[in-house]
């Protein structure tokens, strides 16, 4: 298993987690080579899929080091040792818990919990957080992430949920690491029905935005 921190510059490097939400273990692979063609490296399943192992198996044997696979909405030590064991390279939980950090910091492994308030934020990087997951990002916005930032600049913040095309370079400006994409990034349908070059197109679009943002 690779040290946290280099786990920590992939997801930077990336710019984008793509939250893969009810991701299909028949077009999985395909989804996860359109995001790496548009930029997208940093890649999240979730642990309330039932195929979660499956799904997890299929990426780590499939990709070598063009990605780094983790896995969200785990709500308890025990499933952030499962999915470990199973390959995850992060673990992400769309809330505090102590017993998820404590675990993950046990393996090595990197943890974002997800939190809202200043006070959740520090208590989660106290507790040995090596990013924090702003959740959900669309009821804060970017000037939430940026107060937040003021007297905790300290701590790597990645926003998620409601991230989209118009305000993804506007997190990263506020002073956002990386940021947490779900449906926003990947089309589900258009996978089915075979059309991966659209996913393409948006996670280029996502890391066109992520990159002119930074550099400005």
């Amino acid at each position: 298993m690779q040290a946290k921190a280099e786990t920590f510059q992939q997801l930077v490097d990336s710019g984008v987690v793509a939250v893969l939400r009810g991701a299909d273990p028949d077009t999985l692979i395909e989804i996860t080579d359109a995001l790496v063609e548009g930029g997208v490296t940093g890649i999240e399943l979730t642990a309330d899929n039932p195929d979660i192992a499956e799904l997890l198996d299929a990426l780590t044997s499939s990709f070598d080091d063009e990605i780094t696979v983790g896995v969200g909405t785990v709500l308890d030590a025990e499933t952030a040792r499962m999915t470990m064991l199973e390959g995850a390279e992060f673990v992400v939980s769309p809330s505090l818990h102590e017993d998820v950090i404590e675990i993950c910091n046990r393996y090595g492994t990197l943890v974002a919990p997800g939190v809202m308030t200043p006070t959740e934020a520090i208590r989660g990087y106290e507790a040995g957080a090596d990013l924090v997951k702003m959740f959900p990002a669309s009821s804060l916005g970017p000037g939430h992430l940026k107060s937040i930032k003021g007297p905790y600049g300290q701590i790597p913040l990645m926003p998620t949920g409601g991230v989209d095309l118009d305000n993804a370079a506007a997190y990263i400006e506020a002073g956002a690491e990386c940021v947490g994409v779900g449906s926003a990034l990947v089309d589900y349908e258009a996978a089915d029905r075979g059309e991966f070059d659209s996913i393409t197109e948006q996670a280029r679009a996502f890391s066109d935005r992520i990159e002119t943002a930074r550099n400005d």
